[in-house]
């Protein structure tokens, strides 16, 4: 069952969560404000929540850039200092390639194919097994 969690508004970066896991949608570009409004927001949410994933789906975003990458960085690094593991999902195949170009590793992003196989992963007890669809946590 998903719920929007009770608590500050993201502007227009939903957050939902489902079960311990938040899942958090990005639709078109992420501007400086949003961007840091949705970083205190999804701490907060996990802090207060005890929330032990994130989920953060980019199919919605056409072009990722240095900007967005550091974002996705942060986001996981405040994320795993809260005790809760990040997942990015719907990666379409030149956003990866731009990744790529620009020399984005991305560290402690894991990605999935699918929010299904990123749930699988973060509600799983051991995170060592991996799902089919499970890509490896960057370097």
């Amino acid at each position: 069952m998903s719920e929007a969690f009770p608590g500050p508004v993201t502007g227009h970066v939903p957050v939902l969560r489902l079960g311990e896991v938040l899942l958090v949608t990005l639709q078109g570009d992420l501007h400086d404000s949003t961007a840091h409004q949705l970083q205190e927001d999804l701490a907060e949410t996990i802090a207060r929540s005890g929330a032990t994933g994130v989920v953060i789906d980019i199919s919605g975003v056409e072009i990722v850039d240095s900007f967005l990458g550091r974002v996705l960085a942060e986001i996981a690094a405040q994320s795993g200092l809260l005790a809760a593991r990040t997942v990015v999902v719907g990666m379409r195949p030149a956003v990866a390639i731009t990744l790529v170009e620009l020399g984005l590793t991305l560290p402690g992003l894991r990605t999935a194919l699918s929010t299904e196989v990123a749930m699988e992963l973060l509600t799983r007890q051991t995170p060592s097994s991996r799902p089919a669809g499970m890509r490896q946590e960057s370097p």
